[in-house]
């Protein structure tokens, strides 16, 4: 149950006085359903205004306030603007310039009678103005504004003003809380209370002290959360699973393990032989052999008589993976099976029980792997691929197959910057592969104009004359799978008509499943020379034999999207190309992005950059509810306070009483008020 001290925060905006049904549609456009969302829903920028007697060149930019009195009206044409002329107490002119309704204008500003108004003043040749006055009142009922006003972020049906009186409004509900920082560092860094912080980030946008404090307290919970998940996994008694070799010996490597997988190897060995469950992150570059090391853990739950699960993101890649691990444990001695949505009927079921009794030892699949029908004898390993694409939850779910919790290993091929791996990933030991094994080709990276599109058409022409296959990834065209699949439908259809209809394949989300497995069995073997996709191959697709990456529209994907799609090159023997084409406007932000690709094939460079560039919700993909996500802390603020609250948050568990003493109760309220869900989950049972 949440605190009843914070039940005001979480009620919904309906409760505050003058928000009504129709009038909160608006704010739900906004994601501001509740109280708390309307308290961290802070400005994100601020206006200045300086009132002033005398009109001045020199206060050009500037908002001002200032008395004024029309003395003359000017139509500039049938379509041209409407100006009033006016003049300040010393008979300084300035032209109010209004763009559309003049008879607004006259009404407003009637000649002869003075006027307050507000807004920018700019020069215009030699005179001054003032484009669409913010507000225009008489004398004597113009209203006290702010010398510094907020500005929130907005939507069509709520204005400014009215935002900030809700702000205000839910702060008056907002009750003051116990403190949960601890005091020396409070004191050090000056930081007002968490009530105090919250009222002056919304009064005045500026108030560094206050907004560091809130984005504080949003990192802190984070990283608590992260804290007591460790220490709940750390409590919890799986069981220590010693391999003793025998299976491990069978395998036929196809090159000696670099120095970087035999020592995540021995670490992840050490882990599986202890009573507490493992909880390691393992990062590696594209091509860097995770799934090596993968199986290798595998492979030792299994020779300690345990069974071992597989869980992938997408079908494509969770086939892949069964694809690989099928070739390498021929002749090995172990059973191996796929569960995905597609699987139904008998096969299905000959899955299910072939888990239940034991005789399957290693299951690969989709999320369907955790889903309620499926059960294991005794699952001891589970190796998550692309951790960033599921959530805290369904790792939780995945655990909770097994009578003891498993030992957990999670992959990811997008580096994650540091900051990122503490913020995100802190529960966590890490592992980080930083070698490449033989073999691995660097990939010549060129970023060429659409405008040249004809003369890439006609170099994938000679490129395919020789025997060689190509990837065409088309471009994010909007937020839905379907603006995708008809660029990519369109792009291949073009390609066919060059090529052949034989020579070119296509594979988007919604094709089904038999559909895309013929089309990348047909590319994988040869018979295919062009495959133009969506980003469904972004991860998994392995086919050495393609040594060109053309990527269509190169502007519209984050480097970390730019550095996976060309890891699917570089992986045979044959040099391999990658081409970023782009389109004609670009930003200084896209601009960067493409040159640092052309510079470094580093992932955990580009990695950094992305974080810079982006922030952290872009790197990471579509988080899951329940993941980490920051509203007051920006990507600069998380980097400043990070190692800060990571020591903090330790301090708490380690020294000051845990969540019983009296800072812990308050950092109880602090979880609740975050809403870190997974520590909150632990609150709950216990």
């Amino acid at each position: 149950m949440r605190p009843s001290l914070l039940n005001p925060l979480f009620a919904e905006v309906e409760v505050l006085r003058g928000v009504g049904a129709a009038n909160a549609r608006p704010l739900h456009r906004l994601g501001l359903t509740r109280v708390v969302d309307l308290l961290f829903h802070l400005p994100v920028t601020w206006i200045d205004r300086v009132r002033v007697e005398q009109l001045d060149a020199s206060d050009a930019g500037r908002m001002v306030i200032a008395t004024v009195t029309p003395v003359d009206y000017r139509q500039g044409g049938p379509r041209g603007p409407f100006r009033v002329h006016a003049t300040d107490a010393d008979g300084n002119y300035v032209s109010l310039t209004f763009f559309r309704n003049p008879a607004f204008a006259r009404k407003q500003l009637p000649l002869g009678e003075p006027r307050v108004v507000v807004g920018k003043l700019e020069t215009y040749g030699q005179e001054l103005q003032i484009v669409h006055p913010d507000g225009i009142y008489p004398p004597g009922a113009a209203p006290v504004l702010p010398a510094r006003e907020p500005v929130y972020g907005l939507t069509e049906g709520v204005t400014n003003a009215r935002m900030g009186g809700l702000a205000r409004i839910a702060i008056e509900r907002a009750p003051p809380l116990p403190e949960w920082i601890e005091p020396s560092l409070l004191a050090q860094r000056g930081w007002p209370a968490w009530l105090d912080a919250l009222r002056g980030a919304h009064a005045d946008p500026a108030d560094a002290a206050a907004r560091l404090r809130l984005a504080y307290d949003e990192v802190f919970a984070n990283q608590l959360a992260l804290t007591l998940v460790r220490a709940s996994a750390r409590r919890r008694r799986g069981r220590a699973l010693a391999g003793d070799g025998r299976l491990r010996a069978k395998l036929s490597l196809p090159y000696q393990l670099t120095g970087a997988q035999a020592r995540t190897v021995r670490e992840i060995e050490g882990d599986l032989q202890q009573d507490a469950p493992m909880l390691r992150l393992l990062q590696g570059d594209v091509g860097s052999g995770k799934t090596m090391v993968a199986l290798m853990a595998i492979l030792t739950a299994v020779e300690a008589g345990a069974q071992a699960a597989l869980l992938a993101p997408t079908e494509i890649l969770a086939r892949q993976h069964f694809a690989t691990l099928q070739r390498q444990l021929s002749g090995v001695g172990v059973n191996l099976a796929i569960l995905t949505g597609r699987e139904k009927g008998r096969s299905r079921d000959g899955v299910l029980m072939g888990l239940a009794d034991g005789s399957i030892h290693i299951l690969v699949g989709t999320h369907a792997i955790f889903q309620e029908a499926v059960r294991y004898r005794d699952l001891g390993l589970a190796v998550v691929d692309e951790q960033h694409k599921f959530g805290v939850a369904q790792r939780m779910l995945l655990a909770a197959k097994a009578e003891r919790p498993p030992h957990l290993l999670v992959m990811t091929a997008t580096p994650i910057p540091r900051t990122l791996t503490l913020s995100h990933f802190g529960e966590m030991d890490v592992s980080r592969l930083d070698e490449m094994p033989p073999g691995r080709q660097p990939v010549e990276t060129r970023v060429v104009s659409l405008d040249r599109l004809d003369e890439v058409i006609a170099g994938l022409g000679r490129h395919i004359d020789k025997g060689g296959q190509a990837f065409w990834v088309c471009p994010l065209v909007e937020e839905s799978e379907t603006g995708d699949q008809a660029a990519a439908e369109a792009r291949a259809a073009a390609l066919r008509l060059r090529f052949g209809p034989d020579k070119v394949g296509v594979v988007h989300g919604r094709m089904r499943g038999p559909e895309k497995d013929a089309v990348m069995d047909a590319f994988a073997a040869g018979r295919m020379a062009v495959l133009v996709a969506t980003i469904v191959i972004e991860v998994g697709v392995d086919v050495p034999n393609a040594t060109l990456m053309i990527i269509e529209g190169a502007e519209r994907f984050g480097l970390a999207q730019l550095h996976q799609l060309r890891g699917r090159v570089g992986r045979g023997e044959g040099s391999s190309v990658c081409l970023l084409l782009r389109g004609s406007a670009l930003g200084e932000v896209t601009r960067t992005r493409l040159a640092l690709m052309r510079e470094t094939s580093d992932g955990f460079r580009i990695a950094e950059e992305d974080l810079k560039l982006r922030g952290a919700g872009e790197i990471l993909g579509v988080r899951q509810s329940g993941e980490a996500k920051f509203r007051l802390a920006s990507p600069e603020q998380v980097d400043e306070l990070i190692d800060v609250a990571t020591d903090d948050a330790r301090l708490l568990i380690d020294r000051d009483g845990g969540l019983e003493g009296a800072r812990g109760q308050a950092a109880r309220l602090l979880l609740y008020l975050m809403e870190r869900d997974a520590a909150v989950a632990l609150l709950r049972s216990g």
